[in-house]
């Protein structure tokens, strides 16, 4: 398959490697500095492309994607509020667009496990709720995206929880999120049921980026052939 890879940073050089281990070739590699490829042949010979960037360019970068009918796989976090203007360029360019706020099978897993801990809990109201998320220096939004999937998990489930907030604002009403930037730690995210009696945790920790950039690589191998916005309980629940 032929890929391109949009953000050329740590995490566009581990998807490049990974993918070239599974055989792919890669077509096109764009940064801040070559954006105009996505204009030229390479970059539109391309079967999918996959891209992890920065909010702010995120949107840009998918629409660009539909606009020359490559699908795109996106791992970029924080421009979620530009969704209904990629649904609407989706539907017009009749294209494909991946997206999940953590492509590692193992946090998937951890979603679906604290929306059944969230089920299980919702009569339980002396237990108040918290999540923490910590990540590397330069990770550009907080909360993650992957927290902020765990929050909605949460809350889809906890009548007596109105929303969140962020930490240390403390309000009865809603959850608590605590958002760290710590060193080079790829991702840690924790979900705290605290009584007086106990403490029930549920954790995910990251050993690197390994595991992103190889969900990423398999969403790129799913994608094609597709078409409307999916994510990765599309992507799991084929395989079932």
């Amino acid at each position: 398959m032929k890929i391109a890879i949009i953000g050329y940073g740590k995490m566009g050089k581990v998807i490049h490697g990974i993918a070239e281990q599974r055989g792919h070739e890669i077509v096109a590699t764009i940064e801040k500095n070559n954006v105009d490829d996505m204009q030229k042949d390479a970059f539109r010979s391309a079967e999918v492309a996959i891209e992890f960037t920065h909010p702010d360019a995120a949107k840009d970068n998918i629409l660009q994607c539909l606009k020359v009918g490559v699908p795109v796989v996106v791992g970029t976090t924080g421009w979620l509020n530009a969704m209904n203007d990629i649904k609407q360029a989706c539907t017009e360019y009749d294209g494909s667009v991946f997206h999940a706020s953590n492509f590692s099978i193992g946090v998937n897993v951890m979603f679906r496990v604290n929306k059944m801990l969230a089920q299980l809990m919702k009569s339980h109201k002396d237990y108040d709720v918290t999540v923490e998320e910590v990540h590397h220096i330069h990770k550009a939004d907080a909360p993650s995206g992957t927290a902020l999937t765990i929050v909605n998990g949460i809350l889809d489930h906890l009548d007596h929880k109105k929303g969140w907030c962020m930490a240390p604002e403390i309000k009865r009403d809603h959850l608590q999120v605590a958002a760290i930037r710590r060193s080079e730690v790829p991702g840690t995210h924790t979900v705290v049921y605290e009584s007086e009696i106990d403490t029930i945790e549920l954790k995910h920790t990251a050993k690197g980026r390994q595991g992103f950039a190889l969900g990423s690589v398999v969403a790129a191998e799913w994608l094609p052939g597709k078409k409307g916005v999916f994510g990765m309980d599309d992507l799991l629940n084929s395989n079932l």
